[in-house]
């Protein structure tokens, strides 16, 4: 049966990603991390009640006055979609959250489709294949697609603005290409620094009118989605990438410092698996290697920052001023079109190398480019027998590995305990009531999705030591006991019996095998075992 189907065709590669990926958005509920569920479904989904979860907007009692430094082009789009169909009647949380990551799921395929354009643009059919089936596939991307993550929605855009720049094809295409590419900046403010580096690229080849529109499209898209927006919420333009810069200015030094300044590269190469991964880093940086000798006194000055951390600002000021002479002597006007993806994502991932702040998960917006550019550019090394036959069996290898590891993830849901004990009171008429996170049995609790409560007026108080109170603080009641970890569990549900006599059990909120998994890695994530219980206290 395999025989007959064409794996070179578009088509199919599409197909088989929008399966895959309208599985993992069936399949694959709860979300991935915190910043996308409380940053934006927990705020847009408020906004849509007349609530603010977060205190972001100026005119709610609990704001401080000033902007906290978040773009609202992400959220606002969620805000719209959670008017538009709780307007059209929809109000189950998981139902509407279903829905939403199908949309996403959509979006994604565009990941999809301008990666094999792009590839098939500036290489040929078989490496726009080799990378189609990648990025359709991915062992993480179908779990990362159907999430609310600004890094991986952002992709589209950046991938959009990359194909229009690369084609060229009219004389406006660099105001569009800058216009996508602003979007995505609007999406993640991060990604301003992959628009320096395109913008860089154009300058570097003398290319003033490219130059000059791709800067002019970033900013027109920047300007409407965050000076317009910012004017009627905050009374004057850019007020949240203001906050935006002035709260990692403060905030940014008190990090700790990055001691793995090779962190993201595992991290781009290690989703890959090994070996592939290896060799598509191989691929990777063969460009550097063997383009420009200007990039070796660039490179130096690199390295003296990591070995001297304490004047790192000055080498990093150096690379920028060596490139930006060179580029200004037209030195480096030949620098091959390959370069107008390497040179944003090299300054995207050195930007994250450098700055303190560091999760895995910020680099991920430049994993398509990345695979792009490793599997490009290890075509030239497969023609020699030792890297083809080397290529050959890792390809084989990968797919053995990654499609276990695929169904693992398009099939198992994230922080499943924490939104199911949640959604279990969804029907209770919780508002103004009061929840204890009792979490004293040797574990720990953990930030809890009152969207799937339906409600935002609830009060949360914490008891995670044995030595506290029962009740935290005398005088103390509560509604319901969410009972966090299985140690000790029937005598610390014995303990509030005693207080609570009619006490029942509302219900038993059991981890993904995922969240098992990463609670035993690293006991940090709290995606224990959960139960319900209802107090009864004014029966």
């Amino acid at each position: 049966m395999l025989k007959n189907i064409d794996f070179s065709s578009t088509k199919n590669i599409l197909f088989v990603a929008l399966i895959v990926r309208l599985l993992a958005a069936i399949f694959s509920g709860g979300y991935g991390m915190h910043d996308d569920h409380f940053l934006i479904i927990e705020a847009a989904s408020s906004w849509s009640d007349g609530n603010d979860y977060n205190n972001w907007l100026p005119w709610s009692a609990g704001n401080q006055g000033f902007p906290d430094g978040h773009s609202f082009t992400y959220v606002g789009l969620n805000y719209i979609y959670f008017v538009v169909f709780k307007f059209l009647g929809f109000s189950d949380p998981k139902t509407l959250m279903l829905i939403n990551r199908l949309f996403h799921a959509l979006f994604s395929m565009l990941i999809v489709y301008f990666g094999i354009k792009i590839t098939e643009h500036i290489s040929n059919r078989k490496n726009a294949v080799t990378v189609g089936w990648l990025l359709a596939l991915l062992w993480i991307m179908p779990f990362l697609s159907v999430r609310n993550l600004v890094e991986i929605t952002a992709i589209p855009f950046l991938m959009a603005g990359v194909w229009i720049a690369l084609q060229n094809k009219h004389k406006a295409s660099m105001f569009y290409a800058g216009m996508f590419i602003g979007m995505a900046v609007a999406f993640r403010y991060q990604v301003g620094i992959f628009a320096v580096g395109m913008a860089a690229y154009y300058y570097f080849k003398w290319h003033w009118n490219q130059f000059i529109l791709f800067c002019l499209g970033v900013l027109t898209t920047f300007a409407i989605t965050q000076g317009i927006v910012d004017y009627f919420i905050w009374g004057y333009p850019f007020a949240e990438f203001i906050g935006y810069i002035i709260y990692n200015s403060n905030q940014g030094p008190q990090y700790m410092p990055n001691t793995n300044y090779f962190m993201y590269f595992f991290v781009l190469f290690g989703v890959l698996l090994v070996p592939l991964g290896l060799l598509v880093a191989r691929g990777f940086f063969r460009f550097p290697a063997q383009q420009y000798w200007v990039f070796i006194p660039a490179g130096i000055a690199l390295l003296l920052g990591i070995y001297f951390p304490a004047y790192q600002i000055y080498w990093i000021v150096s690379v920028v001023g060596i490139l930006i002479v060179y580029g200004g002597l037209g030195k480096m006007k030949n620098i091959p079109s390959i370069w107008m993806m390497y040179l944003p994502t090299i300054f995207f991932i050195l930007f994250h190398t450098f700055y303190p702040n560091r999760q895995e998960r910020f680099v991920l917006t430049v994993l398509p480019l990345v695979m792009i550019i490793g599997v490009v550019g290890y075509e030239v090394l497969r023609q020699k027998q030792f890297w083809d036959k080397a290529w050959n069996v890792s390809w084989k290898i990968f797919w053995i590995i990654n499609i276990p590891l695929l169904l693992f993830t398009s099939f198992t849901s994230s922080k499943i305990s924490r939104v199911n004990a949640m959604y279990a009171i969804k029907d209770e008429n919780i508002s103004g009531k009061s929840i204890l996170l009792e979490a004293s049995g040797n574990s720990s609790t953990s930030m809890l999705p009152r969207f799937y409560a339906n409600e935002w007026h609830v009060g949360f108080t914490e008891r995670e030591e044995p030595t506290q109170s029962l009740l935290v603080t005398e005088g103390n009641g509560y509604d319901f006991v969410f009972f966090f970890g299985e140690d000790s569990l029937a005598e610390r549900i014995s303990d509030y019996q005693a207080i609570y006599p009619k006490m029942q059990l509302v219900e038993k909120c059991e981890p993904s095998t995922l969240d098992k998994i990463l609670f035993k890695m690293n006991p940090r994530n709290t995606n224990q075992y959960i139960e319900v219980w209802r107090t009864n206290r004014s029966l």
